[in-house]
């Protein structure tokens, strides 16, 4: 097992960040450049594991598997895409992406007349993806709203292709709307006109439009920086790339980052991150929105002291491990926890537990094959060293995030196993 040691020899950070494209665009143009059946250049693309799984993937000649390994929306989109396209074809992941529910998309791409098989658990990867039949007879598609958005998004990506459009039916709650809404915007930007009343959106048949297209940096990488400003004695870090008026619903890190008392400065396509002179003493937050982001303010707030209150957070148990109970897990080391705290609303609530505490033990992290969870508690190397299990995860989304934290003075050493 691979072991780094971080530790901060002053607590002082102050640098300059160029970070990564955001991985959620990304994806959603590869796929769209792939539909189009035109090569155009998409400028700054991720440079994560799963933009670079897809673009293999969707570059390669006549493979008849498809593996996306951890790559959830790459699954998830892929699902459709091939269902619509090709047929034939087995598509599969790790053995974390067999456990991970596929069965809604599945069910509402038959809806349409594509042909897929479950090859193992019924609802879960992998699948066997046959030629598509009646594509030209169906249009009207329902689907659950409240698993997972890439659902709706992968379904979205292949309207404007089919031979009648699509007239999708959002039944439910929706969860994570700003990556349904971040979709939306990516297919007018190519070109795609739609109708949305309620519920219910309405694509007819269309052609992409091909064209350069530029990746904005990713907003969910940011959080660790907000986090570090936080967590710090004195903090100034400058971020490069990032879209003030962003279609990523993770750009609440600025309103977030607010109450915990981190200024955000706008100048010439770079924000500053500053701590100011107040923080709130307690967060109440649903993130339903921005689920990714929850991790990390967790730890923020349980490392300050702040009493979190933290709502929307049905899709974390689902992701690349259940965040949730990971989260209590790895808080209860340092004496906070991470605890279902009741219900608001008729909406489940979680709290954070003590205020950290560190003895004078080095603390080991464990990162359970997430990326968000390695980057979430490396902060607290500002505060005392620490340890992070298999840190090479996080080339999941942010391959240069240990050298980006060397850059702002961390000291990262291998632990002898």
């Amino acid at each position: 097992m691979s072991v780094i040691r971080v530790s901060h020899p002053t607590g002082i950070i102050n640098g300059k960040i160029k970070l990564d494209g955001s991985k959620s665009i990304s994806n959603r143009a590869l796929i769209i450049r792939a539909l189009s059946g035109k090569k155009f250049d998409i400028k700054k693309l991720s440079k994560s594991d799963d933009s670079q799984v897809l673009q293999k993937l969707l570059d390669a000649k006549d493979i008849k598997e498809y593996d996306v390994h951890h790559a959830g929306t790459s699954f998830r989109f892929l699902t459709a895409y091939l269902a619509i396209n090709k047929g034939k074809q087995i598509l599969t992941g790790s053995s974390r992406m067999k456990q991970r529910p596929i069965g809604p998309l599945v069910d509402a791409l038959r809806q349409l007349g594509c042909q897929i098989q479950y090859l193992e658990k019924e609802g879960c990867p992998p699948l066997k993806i046959g030629k598509p039949k009646g594509l030209s007879d169906a249009y009207k598609v329902s689907v659950d709203a409240g698993i997972s958005s890439q659902y709706i998004s992968a379904l979205l990506l292949i309207a404007p292709t089919l031979p009648k459009g699509m007239k999708l039916n959002l039944k439910g709650d929706l969860v994570s709307e700003s990556y349904l809404n971040m979709t939306l915007k990516t297919l007018v930007e190519f070109g795609i006109s739609y109708d949305k009343k309620g519920q219910v959106i309405t694509i007819p048949p269309q052609k992409y439009k091909a064209k350069e297209f530029t990746i904005e940096a990713d907003w969910s990488a940011s959080s660790y920086y907000y986090s570090m400003v936080a967590l710090a004695k004195k903090g100034i870090v400058t971020l490069k790339g990032l879209f003030e008026d962003s279609v990523q619903g993770d750009a609440a890190m600025i309103g977030i980052g607010r109450m915990l008392g981190i200024n955000s400065e706008w100048d010439d396509g770079k924000v500053t991150l500053t701590k100011g002179e107040h923080s709130a003493i307690s967060l109440d937050y649903d993130f339903i929105n921005q689920p990714d982001l929850a991790q990390t303010i967790a730890v923020i707030c349980a490392a300050n002291g702040i009493q979190g209150q933290f709502t929307g957070l049905k899709t974390l148990r689902i992701k690349e491990t259940d965040r949730i109970a990971a989260l209590d897990q790895e808080l209860y080391k340092v004496q906070s926890s991470f605890k279902l705290k009741g219900k608001k609303h008729n909406a489940e609530f979680y709290g954070i537990g003590s205020k950290i505490s560190f003895t004078d033990k080095i603390v080991r992290f464990e990162t359970y094959k997430d990326h968000r969870m390695a980057m979430a508690f490396a902060p607290l190397a500002l505060r005392h060293t620490i340890e992070i299990a298999k840190p090479e995860v996080v080339s999941k989304s942010y391959p240069l995030f240990w050298e980006d934290l060397k850059s702002l003075g961390f000291v990262i050493e291998p632990v002898a196993s």
